[in-house]
């Protein structure tokens, strides 16, 4: 059984029945134009509980004026064709006035973790993520929620909102799922071009190597910076947006590398920005 829910009220009250009845609920967040990694997710999920909820819906309120809002992908059938197989499954998909009314004015705001990284170019948007998070996780009460560790300052932040906040929900993060060429699934690389998905290989490419310079002994994170900075610039068409260092708790940069090390690259290819990451252990 695949049960579409385009009703907050609704979701709400099948929830409750499922908790009444002693049932465990996992639930994945999404913005849909779903990809392997979603499904991922979603196999995960279905190993901890005895209903998935999913989620599909394009969050207006984490998109800053001239980003790609109107243009970000949905495609509802394809996504409901990808999900047949992973029956019993609910997908919820709410309307934007179902979870904004007119006169909206609360929100969550995340602090220091949502100012670093990618809150720096984006101001703002971890606010709008950690909004419509949390009245996601109030409408479907799951037990845990799944979140993909491409979007590890996400997870992050999202992890220190559910203990801030109280929720009674386990966080677990599943390992990015990657292209054969290493570059980590996005909804956002339809956007690319042929010649900038060969492009964007490079990323991952550049994390790797700065991988594996740091577990054979380098230490100087500048030289580390600085070969990330030139891998990539042999590539015209990638603008970086950050190359960034950081502990993986705190996300403050680390200026030694000492213990375990986060390396993240934000880039812009053409008009897509994608970002990537990987955990290193010294």
């Amino acid at each position: 059984m695949i049960k579409v829910i385009k009703s907050a009220h609704e979701m709400h009250s099948f929830s409750r029945k499922l908790i009444e009845r002693g049932q465990v609920i996992a639930f994945v967040p999404t913005m849909g134009f779903l990809h392997e990694g979603h499904l991922a997710l979603i196999e995960a999920a279905k190993k901890k509980a005895d209903m998935v909820v999913i989620s599909i819906f394009v969050n207006p309120i984490q998109f800053a004026p001239g980003e790609d809002f109107e243009k970000y992908p949905r495609d509802l059938s394809r996504d409901k064709k990808l999900l047949k197989n992973f029956a019993p499954l609910v997908i919820f998909t709410p309307k934007e006035q179902d979870l904004f009314n007119p006169d909206f004015k609360t929100s969550v705001k995340v602090g220091e973790l949502g100012e670093r990284l990618c809150g720096r170019s984006r101001p703002g948007h971890f606010n709008g993520v950690t909004t419509i998070v949390a009245k996601l996780f109030n409408i479907v009460m799951p037990d845990i929620v799944l979140l993909g560790e491409k979007d590890y300052q996400q997870c992050k932040i999202i992890e220190q909102m559910v203990k801030d906040l109280n929720y009674s929900i386990k966080v677990q993060t599943v390992p990015t799922v990657r292209e054969y060429d290493g570059l980590a699934l996005s909804s956002r690389n339809v956007f690319l071009k042929e010649n900038e998905r060969k492009s964007a290989a490079v990323i991952y490419k550049a994390l790797n190597r700065a991988k594996k310079m740091i577990e054979d002994g380098e230490r100087d994170a500048r030289k580390i910076h600085l070969m990330i900075s030139r891998q990539i610039g042999m590539e015209p068409s990638v603008r970086v947006d950050y190359i960034a260092m950081v502990d993986p708790e705190t996300l403050k940069d680390s200026k030694d590398i000492k213990g375990p090390l986060l390396i993240a690259v934000a880039a812009r290819i053409g008009k897509t920005r994608l970002i990537d990451n990987v955990l290193v252990t010294p």
